[in-house]
């Protein structure tokens, strides 16, 4: 099998969705660096693969698609050896979707509020912006109580996953208005998943890691 690429910025949390979901899967890839700052996405032989010029972008042969989460998903179905990482149980799946959903819709959208402002020279966020964040840090909580995993299930899946980068990078970007420790269930989810994911410093880590460096830099200039 001939690894698939897999264009983004390892600054992206959705990016390492995809990483991690290969990793763990056992998939080979090749990451191509495509940098959104310098508009190497609007570039005519990036547009020629993905018109909506958004990232990640995967290609698995003829095939490609983007949109983190339904990349994830491909991924399970076409190469994983069962179905731990995405279950076929309907109710199952029904909670992993609703985690996938969450993320991006609701977490992932309230922490950038926190974020992308600062980095972008917007105004700083209001006290609301973080008070969202810890609501749904509050849901997370419960999701991954009594050593569960996100959809309430044994077995690690791509809606931990998607939640995993999302928290990393929070947790990378240490908002000083948000108390991570007052969140157990969550801390210990995250020591976990960590474990659990193949090569996770390349894949989710540093990513992580140098998101929160350059959030810091903003915030402190």
């Amino acid at each position: 099998m001939a690894p698939i690429d897999v264009y983004g910025m390892p600054l992206s949390a959705p990016c390492r969705i995809v990483t991690m979901t290969a990793e763990c899967l056992g998939v080979e890839y090749n990451f191509k660096m495509l940098d959104l700052m310098a508009g190497e996405n609007m570039k005519p032989e990036f547009l020629a693969i993905n018109p909506m010029h958004n990232i990640p972008t995967m290609v698995d042969g003829e095939f490609v698609m983007n949109e983190s989460r339904a990349i994830a998903a491909y991924l399970v179905n076409k190469y994983g050896k069962d179905d731990k990482l995405y279950p076929k149980d309907a109710e199952v799946r029904a909670r992993v979707d609703q985690r996938l959903y969450f993320d991006m819709g609701v977490f992932y959208k309230a922490f950038g509020e926190c974020v992308y402002p600062v980095m972008f020279g917007g105004d700083k966020p209001g006290q609301d912006k973080y008070d969202k964040v810890k609501e749904n840090l509050g849901w997370l909580d419960g999701f991954v109580k009594d050593g569960k995993f996100s959809a309430g299930n044994d077995d690690m899946t791509i809606g931990d996953l998607a939640l995993l980068a999302t928290y990393s990078t929070l947790r990378a970007a240490d908002l000083p208005e948000i108390d991570l420790a007052e969140y157990k269930n969550v801390e210990a989810w995250y020591e976990r998943c960590c474990k659990l994911v193949p090569n996770y410093e390349k894949a989710n880590g540093e990513g992580a890691t140098a998101f929160g460096g350059f959030f810091k830099s903003k915030a402190s200039a």
